[in-house]
C-alpha cells in the first residue's frame, strides 16, 4: 500500500481511474486464476484508513478486517464460511465486512472498491 495520503482536505480525486500499487495474492489464498490485487491509501480519518482496493478475475480466500466499502466497478460474489448470505457485488454496492470473518471472493470482472477500515 502506498505510504502517503493521496486525498488532501478540501480536494477530490477520481478513484475509478486512480493508479494503484499491484501485487500477486499469496498462493495459499488462491483457489482459481491468478489474482492480482491493487491498493492505494487515500488517507485516514478518526483512526480509520480510507483507500482503494482492486482484484482481478479469480477466486480467493481472505479473513476480513472490519470494513465499510462501496464498489466502483466490477462483478463479484463474496461467500462466508459461517453460512451468512452471499454478497452480490457490482457498481454502487455498499457493504460491511466484520473483522475475523472468513470469506471466499469470486471475482468475475475486475472489482474496485473504496473502503473505510
Amino acid at each position: 500500500m502506498q505510504e502517503q495520503n493521496l486525498l488532501l482536505a478540501n480536494h477530490c480525486l477520481a478513484a475509478a481511474s486512480l493508479a494503484l500499487d499491484y501485487h500477486d495474492l499469496p498462493a495459499a489464498q488462491t483457489i482459481a486464476g491468478q489474482p492480482r490485487v491493487g491498493t492505494a491509501l487515500l488517507g485516514s480519518l478518526g483512526g480509520c484508513n480510507i483507500g482503494v482496493w482492486e482484484m482481478s478475475p479469480s477466486i480467493s480466500t481472505d479473513v476480513e478486517s472490519d470494513e465499510f466499502f462501496i464498489v466502483l466497478f466490477g462483478d463479484a460474489t463474496v461467500s462466508f464460511a459461517d453460512g451468512s448470505p452471499e454478497l452480490q457485488l457490482s457498481a454502487g454496492s455498499v457493504g460491511h465486512l466484520r473483522a475475523g470473518t472468513a470469506t471466499t471472493w469470486t471475482v468475475r470482472q475486475t472489482l474496485r472498491k473504496v473502503y473505510i477500515a
